[in-house]
């Protein structure tokens, strides 16, 4: 296993002027960070893989859908232009040395229709994969693609779904990311919820269930790390959670309270809660 950090707890997007954060990261843990990737032409891909490398980290991609684009618009143009927009960003991670992005990226987050999704809609969801899949395996990057909550989403909510969407897909570089955070509203069992996915598991977010300190709510962490275990699967587990007062970021999670003593100490006690997790998991085993 390797333990990651999203960057999305100290800032919106991670430029040069955050390397900085980098040495604690490295010395709380950590083995790799989440940046975000918005837009590729002003992402700052060789100051990221500078920054990692001198810190001897690796780097992941977390990325959205913006407003402009969606993979499931019932305009052609606009599915198009959100096609080559992910192709573009799979040539930015290769640049800052990223081999995974992962996220809700088939339609903006936050875009509720009122109504249930269309046949239509999930066709042109895996016509757009199917379309990108080629130039990720180019790039080395592979997309994993994340259900949310029924809040945040109406398109992708479920591990069985998302396990369907990928099977139609089709393609060794389009999986999933799997967050225990969405998984504690949608599913029966977090745990099996992570077997359903099993074949197509990409990334793993370790999120607590009210996006503080791992190990301080309620996500049985216990069957979380089983169903791992008997998966086989040997990824990241990297912590997201959200800075306190980061403006329209911390507004969009709906982060509108200290949810821990520190933003801090999400990432750097939650990684020791996830550890002695892992650490318990192996001797029991």
């Amino acid at each position: 296993m390797k333990f990651g950090v999203n960057t999305f707890i100290w800032t919106v997007s991670f430029t040069k002027e955050n390397l900085p954060l980098l040495p604690a990261i490295k010395q709380n843990g950590f083995d790799g960070v989440e940046v975000s990737l918005f837009n590729p032409n002003d992402f700052a891909a060789a100051d990221i893989r500078k920054g990692t490398e001198a810190n001897g980290l690796e780097c992941t991609i977390c990325s959205i859908i913006t407003r402009d684009m969606s993979l499931i618009s019932d305009d052609a143009d606009v599915r198009r232009k959100t096609v080559t927009h992910l192709k573009d960003c799979a040539k930015a991670a290769a640049e800052a040395g990223a081999k995974l992005i992962a996220g809700p990226l088939y339609s903006p987050v936050g875009y509720l229709p009122g109504r249930r999704r269309t046949t239509d809609e999930w066709k042109w969801a895996v016509e757009g994969y199917q379309s990108v899949a080629d130039t990720f395996a180019s790039h080395g990057v592979t997309l994993a693609i994340e259900p949310l909550n029924r809040f945040e989403t109406f398109f992708l909510n479920t591990a069985a779904d998302a396990a369907e969407l990928c099977d139609q897909v089709n393609h060794p570089n389009i999986g999933i990311l799997f967050d225990t955070f969405h998984a504690n509203i949608e599913e029966k069992s977090i745990a099996d919820g992570y077997r359903t996915v099993a074949k197509h598991l990409k990334h793993v977010h370790t999120c607590e269930n009210d996006r503080g300190i791992p190990g301080t709510g309620h996500v049985e962490w216990k069957s979380v790390f089983e169903a791992l275990a008997e998966i086989k699967y040997d990824g990241w587990l990297t912590i997201e959670s959200f800075g306190f007062a980061l403006g329209e970021l911390s507004a969009a999670a709906s982060i509108w309270r200290d949810i821990a003593p520190t933003p801090d100490s999400i990432a750097f006690e939650g990684i020791k809660f996830l550890k002695k997790c892992l650490l318990e998991r192996g001797a029991h085993a």
